[in-house]
C-alpha cells in the first residue's frame, strides 16, 4: 500500500525551509531559493532558502560567538541534549523515514533502517560525552608532573553527502556536540530537507542557539570556500567524493585546518571456494543494494573463486532480478531510483562499456523507462580486468563478477585500487579470514557479513578513501585537541 499524497504533503508542511543561524530560521540574505526534487518522479517537493557567502559568514560568526560558553557546558548536560534528541528522532521515525524516501528515493523499509542507525549516533555519543578523560603522571625524572587534557577543537564546518541524509548528519553533529564544539552544517543540495528537520529536533531537545547553524546552498564552493580560509574555523569534516576531498585538503592547508575526510570507495567482495554460497549471496545483496548501491561502503567488485564463480553469479542474479522496482513510498518497492539523471547515466555508461568489452549481463543492464531515475539491478560476468567499471566507484545497483584462482591473486585484485574504505570476505576458514584481513588495504572489513556500519565502531578508510574516523570511541577524538601542562615538582623547596 502506497503512502497517500495527503500524508506526504502534511509532512512536507512541517519541514523548515529557511536557513538556521544563531537559533533563528531566516531567509537567505539575497532572498534566493532552490528546488528539491523527488528522484522517483522528477517533481519539486519544496523550495528552500539558498545560502550565499554572506549567510555562510553569519553562520560562522554565530558559531564563533558561542564557542567559549558552549565549551564550558557540563558534559552531562551535553549528553542529555543528545539523549533527548535520540528520543525525539525515534519518536518521529516514520516522519524521518518518509522524508528521506521523498527527497532521496530509498524504499521506506531501508529509510526506517537509516533512522535506527542514524539515531544510534545520538545515543552513543550521549554516553561518550561523559567519558572524555585525560591523564596525570609523574615525569620520568621525577622533577615535574604531567597533566594531559582534552579540549573542544572549536568551531567546525560539517559537509554531508546526499546518500544518507540523516545518518551522515548525526555521525558528525553528535560527536561535535559531545566534545563541546559549535558547528556550521552544509547539507548536500540534493537532500537537505532531512537535515533541516533534524535541526528543528535539536532545537526542541534544548541545543542552545548558535551551537548548530545550517546553511543549505546550491553554490557550495562560494559559501564554504571563504569559511575554510577563515582563521576562526578550527575543523573541517567532509564526506563525499575523493576528487572534491583532495581540493578541500588543498584549501585547508592554507590555515593548517584540522580535517576529517570520508571519501570514495571501491570495495572488493571476495568469495572463496569454501564459503557458504547462500550466505555469500545474501551478504552480497546487503553489501551491493544498500541504498541502491549508492553508498561508499557498497561492494563494487565481486572477486569469486573460479570453482564457484558461475554458481555464485547465477544465484546472485536470481536474487537481484526478484527485486521490485518502484517509488520508495510503495511498500512493495525494494529498489528505488538513483539520485538524479546524471548519476543514472554514469552507471549505464559503465555497464555499456563493460558489455562492449565482452562482459555478459546475467540480469538487468538497462535503464527503466518512465518517470524517475530508475536502473535495473544488474549482474555482469566475464568482466575484463582493465574494464573501467572495475576502476570506478559504480554508485548504482550493478555487480561485476570476476574469477580468481589463488589467494594471492584475490588479494592482488582486491588491493588494485587507489581506494581503501571497506572490503568483504566470505570463507569458513578462520585462519584465512585473519590472514586475508591483515593483507587487505582497507579501513573496515566484513567477515562473512555484508553489513558493517555500526555507531559503536570506527568508520573510515586508508589510501585515498580518507583521513580520520567517525563513530566508536575514536569518533569523538576528531573533535578534540590535546593540551599538555607541565607542573612544577610539588616537593621542590
Amino acid at each position: 500500500m502506497a503512502i497517500s499524497a495527503t500524508r506526504e504533503n502534511d509532512l512536507l508542511a512541517t519541514v523548515p525551509t529557511e536557513l538556521f543561524i544563531a537559533g533563528q530560521w531566516r531567509a537567505a540574505t539575497d532572498g534566493r531559493v532552490f528546488d528539491i526534487d523527488d528522484p522517483s518522479t522528477g517533481k519539486v517537493l519544496l523550495s528552500i532558502a539558498d545560502a550565499g557567502p554572506a549567510d555562510g559568514r553569519a553562520a560562522l560568526e554565530a558559531a564563533v560567538q558561542v564557542q567559549e560558553s558552549w565549551a564550558t557546558v557540563p558534559p552531562r548536560e551535553r549528553g542529555e541534549i543528545l539523549r533527548r534528541a535520540f528520543e525525539l528522532v525515534t519518536a518521529r521515525a516514520d516522519d524521518f523515514a518518509l522524508l528521506m524516501t521523498l527527497e532521496m528515493g530509498k524504499p521506506l523499509e531501508e529509510a526506517r533502517g537509516e533512522v535506527t542507525y542514524g539515531a544510534e549516533f545520538l545515543r552513543w555519543f550521549s554516553e561518550e560525552a561523559v567519558r572524555i578523560s585525560g591523564r596525570y603522571s609523574v615525569a620520568p625524572d621525577g622533577k615535574s608532573r604531567l597533566l594531559v587534557t582534552k579540549k573542544p577543537v572549536g568551531p567546525c564546518l560539517l559537509i554531508t553527502p546526499w546518500n544518507f541524509p540523516l545518518a551522515m548528519a548525526t555521525r558528525k553533529i553528535a560527536p561535535a556536540i559531545a566534545a563541546g564544539c559549535t558547528m556550521v552544517l552544509k547539507p548536500a543540495n540534493l537532500t537537505p530537507l532531512t537535515s533541516m528537520l533534524f535541526a528543528a529536533v535539536l532545537e526542541e531537545a534544548g541545543l542552545p542557539a548558535g551551537v548548530l547553524n545550517v546553511i543549505p546552498t546550491s553554490t557550495a564552493g562560494e559559501v564554504t570556500g571563504p569559511l575554510i580560509k577563515d582563521g576562526r574555523l578550527r575543523k573541517l569534516s567532509f564526506t563525499g567524493s575523493t576528487p572534491v576531498g583532495r581540493q578541500l585538503l588543498k584549501d585547508a592547508a592554507e590555515t593548517v585546518l584540522r580535517t576529517s575526510m570520508e571519501l570514495g570507495g571501491n570495495a572488493p567482495f571476495i568469495v572463496f571456494e569454501d564459503a557458504d554460497l547462500d550466505a555469500a549471496v545474501e551478504g552480497a545483496m546487503a553489501a551491493k543494494l544498500r541504498n541502491m548501491g549508492e553508498a561508499c561502503t557498497a561492494a563494487n567488485r565481486f572477486i569469486v573463486h573460479e570453482s564457484v564463480a558461475d554458481e555464485f553469479a547465477a544465484k546472485f542474479a536470481q536474487k537481484m532480478s526478484a527485486r521490485v522496482i518502484g517509488r520508495g513510498t510503495e511498500e512493495a518497492s525494494t529498489i528505488g531510483p538513483l539520485i538524479d539523471k546524471k548519476s543514472r547515466d554514469k552507471v549505464h555508461e559503465l555497464v555499456t562499456g563493460a558489455l562492449a568489452q565482452g562482459a555478459t549481463a546475467l540480469t538487468g543492464g538497462d535503464i527503466v523507462e518512465g518517470p524517475g531515475y530508475f536502473y535495473h539491478p544488474t549482474i555482469l560476468s566475464g568482466v575484463r580486468p582493465e574494464s573501467e567499471i572495475l576502476q570506478q566507484e559504480i554508485f548504482g545497483p550493478v555487480a561485476p563478477v570476476t574469477p580468481f584462482a589463488t589467494e594471492d591473486e584475490a588479494v592482488r585484485l582486491a588491493n588494485n585500487t587507489e581506494y581503501g574504505l571497506a572490503a568483504y570476505v566470505f570463507t569458513r576458514d578462520v585462519n584465512r579470514s585473519i590472514r586475508i584481513g591483515e593483507r587487505l588495504e582497507c579501513g573496515m572489513l566484513g567477515l562473512n557479513t555484508g553489513v558493517i556500519s555500526n555507531a559503536a565502531a570506527p568508520f573510515g578508510g586508508v589510501k585515498q578513501s580518507g583521513l580520520g574516523r567517525e563513530g566508536g570511541t575514536e569518533g569523538i577524538g576528531e573533535y578534540q585537541s590535546i593540551q599538555y601542562m607541565g607542573i612544577a615538582d610539588p616537593y621542590a623547596t
